[in-house]
């Protein structure tokens, strides 16, 4: 059995094999992360094709500060994050506080819910705003990372962030 600094290296020398175990090694976990950021699994797979070129033509920068898996999610995110800030979703959605009071105990309201249901839920969501949830409430990124990564104000990040947390109330108060 080889390591993962074998498979890397034979990765690196183009062995397609080592590529082959590379890529279902990571994709499923990977098409999960997609399919948050994305609004169909179309969408979602495309991201996955497009972070798996970028992962094998930049292998050869992976120094292992963390663990080959945390690397391969990060290039997997901004990656779906390159494709969102191409399409220019966000717009500023007003005063937060508007959202803010709108909304019950959201942690309470998604107890008993699958993850499946939860993803599907967060697909519906207008773009800006699943995507910011997704960098804030899932990746942990603070409103100002976001603001940053996604060239926009922090209250913006926070305005889509508590609109999605509004929409998501909304959809979990019907079920």
């Amino acid at each position: 059995m080889e390591t993962e600094a074998q498979l890397i290296q034979a990765c690196l020398q183009n062995d397609r094999n080592a590529q082959r175990k590379l890529y279902n090694a990571y994709a499923g976990r990977m098409l999960v992360v997609c399919n948050r950021y994305a609004q169909s699994q179309a969408e979602a797979e495309d991201i996955l094709q497009e972070a798996f070129i970028k992962i094998f033509q930049n292998l050869d920068k992976f120094r292992a500060e963390s663990t080959l898996g945390a690397w391969i999610k990060r290039i997997v995110v901004n990656t779906a994050i390159n494709q969102i800030r191409s399409q220019q979703h966000f717009q500023d959605m007003g005063d937060i506080q508007d959202y803010e009071n709108q909304i019950s105990d959201f942690q309470s309201g998604i107890e008993g819910i699958h993850f499946k249901e939860l993803i599907e839920m967060i697909q519906k969501l207008p773009k800006g705003c699943q995507t910011v949830f997704n960098l804030f409430a899932i990746e942990g990124y603070k409103h100002n990372e976001i603001a940053e990564m996604l060239n926009i104000s922090e209250g913006t990040s926070k305005s889509q962030y508590a609109r999605a947390k509004a929409i998501l109330q909304g959809i979990l108060s019907v079920k």
